[in-house]
């Protein structure tokens, strides 16, 4: 399986119908991956190859055993030079998967968590080769070859242990995040405005007031930064907190409105078309 998808401005791409899934993938792609979202979490281990990772806005040249973290929900895509290949390993969470390990005493997504405040999605191991970190690394790559007793769980076990070595790394502060990547940053005040002020009125001509830009360029650039445009993905962000608002048992009329939508029919047609389905209020 790869991450390659057709292209168009944006969509959902993926798959996951278990709480966790492992690929160790190698492969030489001559195109660039599109942009897309996930509704699981993702982590990709970068192992070889010449490869930006554009995320929300930011794009990270990687290098090897970088380990990319992307949350539920961000828009992302790759770009590879075709001339080498391109190996990682990709992990795919279910949100519930993270929950199941989750007590009073830790919490395995502490890093995506930290990502998300940090504004960053990729960590660097700063000595390769004194990381117990690392070690994980190549003790679950090498589980591919594992063919014996139980070698699915076996492989679950060694990422679970993975997840243990890197929280502690982060906390512990042997690995750091990096600082932002190449990152646009006048896109990044833009995309942080919004997503601060999701609820309230978001015309294109304020916010080009607001960030002293000229309307049509600040368009152009972010839909070149992001992959969308200012338009879809304010509507995307605010159809996620109405998702979320509706799953905590929220009136869907009510959540259209306090998730910033002026209109329920708007909101009603733009949620099945992104979603698949009707909004529907949750049951208790």
């Amino acid at each position: 399986m790869s991450d390659r998808y057709p292209t168009e401005e944006y969509g959902k791409r993926g798959y996951l119908n278990s709480d966790f899934r492992i690929f160790h993938l190698k492969d030489q792609l001559a195109n660039e991956f599109e942009f897309h979202y996930h509704e699981f979490h993702k982590i990709t281990i970068f192992l070889k190859g010449n490869v930006r990772y554009y995320i929300e806005g930011t794009c990270y040249e990687l290098e090897p055993y970088d380990i990319v973290l992307v949350n539920r929900n961000d828009i992302h895509r790759v770009e590879t030079d075709a001339s080498v290949p391109y190996e990682r390993i990709i992990v795919y969470i279910s949100p519930g998967f993270m929950e199941t390990y989750r007590t009073d005493e830790y919490d395995l997504s502490d890093c995506f968590l930290r990502a998300k405040t940090k504004h960053s999605h990729v960590l660097r191991i700063p000595s390769p080769e004194k990381s117990a970190l690392l070690h994980a690394i190549h003790r679950l790559e090498h589980s591919f070859e594992d063919t014996g007793y139980a070698s699915g769980l076996y492989r679950q076990t060694l990422f679970l242990e993975f997840m243990i070595q890197l929280n502690r790394a982060v906390q512990n502060r042997r690995i750091g995040y990096l600082d932002r990547g190449l990152a646009n940053p006048k896109i990044v005040e833009i995309l942080n405005y919004i997503n601060s002020h999701l609820t309230e009125p978001l015309p294109i001509d304020f916010l080009a007031q607001t960030f002293y830009l000229s309307k049509y360029h600040m368009m152009r650039l972010f839909k070149s930064e992001t992959g969308y445009t200012i338009g879809s993905y304010i509507t995307y962000r605010r159809l996620l907190l109405a998702r979320d608002s509706i799953a905590s048992g929220m009136n869907v009329t009510e959540a259209c409105f306090s998730s910033g939508f002026r209109d329920y029919t708007t909101f009603a047609r733009a949620y099945k078309a992104e979603f698949g389905v009707p909004a529907r209020t949750a049951k208790p």
